[in-house]
């Protein structure tokens, strides 16, 4: 289950890739928005983010107009790393060596063609463990030091 969250920059973008998940065979849980009338995107982001950290969902996606107030408020999350990406390769690597479990993107940003490929790429890569698992382990052990 992939949890889906935006804030009104970010709905169009998230209806598509909503959309897209589905096609591809994914189950989505939407958090919302459920349109464009302003919100505060912390509330979604949240929501979302939670589910993911809880195991109610095994990863995330949360859109805002620059995605960068989903980022930040994800990362508040305890257990939760999430990656702002405007680029294929952050995309890959965010999977990679940071095992990021929320995707974080702007629909300001990027056009609905490379969002969907960011998402495609994202979904299809894997933590490749090795020399990046020590450098988790210390973020994860620097959370438990709040």
């Amino acid at each position: 289950m992939i949890a889906l969250a935006s804030d009104h920059g970010g709905f169009r973008l998230k209806e598509e890739i909503k959309e897209y998940l589905r096609e591809k065979g994914f189950q989505v849980k939407d958090f919302g928005t459920d349109g464009e009338g302003s919100v505060d995107y912390p509330d979604f982001a949240w929501r979302a983010t939670k589910a993911v950290a809880g195991g109610e969902c095994q990863k995330g996606i949360l859109i805002c107009g620059t995605g960068i107030g989903m980022s930040i408020t994800a990362n508040k999350v305890r257990g939760i790393r999430a990656a702002l990406c405007h680029d294929s390769f952050s995309a890959r690597m965010a999977r990679e060596h940071n095992d990021a479990q929320v995707l974080c993107l702007g629909q300001r940003v990027v056009g609905t063609g490379l969002a969907l490929d960011l998402v495609r790429i994202w979904l299809e890569s894997n933590f490749t463990g090795g020399r990046h698992c020590s450098r988790v382990e210390k973020i994860e052990q620097y959370e438990k030091e709040k």
